[in-house]
């Protein structure tokens, strides 16, 4: 059964950096589609980028562009999200989430109900 292990968040300045990575037990992720999603309280969880499972096809919420990258190596069963010129509203739980649906709609609407597993999560937090 896949599973999956976020990493590399913590606290950062604005304007700062982090790379977070999701990596994959129990199946190779080549199949799958994946996503990065984040919630902040009281609000609902968001797609913030999605990657097809062969990394051709990307995803980006509008708020993200320009400043996050998501990246793929299936060889090493990761994906990693970049995240530059962070932003205390990036502040939020980052969760990587996986799904076996083969319809480019996944990635195009990059949304939490097409994805089945689900990691537990890393936190970002942007404050001076």
């Amino acid at each position: 059964q896949l599973q999956l292990v976020e990493s590399g968040g913590g606290l950062v300045q604005p304007g700062g950096s982090l790379r977070l990575s999701c990596a994959a037990s129990g199946s190779t992720l080549d199949v799958y589609a994946i996503g990065w999603f984040r919630q902040a309280p009281g609000k609902e969880r968001e797609g913030v980028s999605c990657i097809s499972s062969s990394g051709i096809s990307t995803k980006y919420a509008d708020s993200v562009k320009g400043r996050f990258t998501i990246t793929r190596d299936n060889a090493k069963n990761t994906v990693s999200l970049q995240m530059n010129s962070l932003k205390p509203e990036d502040t939020a739980a980052y969760y990587c989430a996986a799904s076996d649906q083969r319809n480019y709609r996944v990635v195009y609407d990059c949304a939490a109900p097409n994805f089945g597993s689900w990691g537990r999560g890393t936190q970002v937090t942007v404050s001076a």
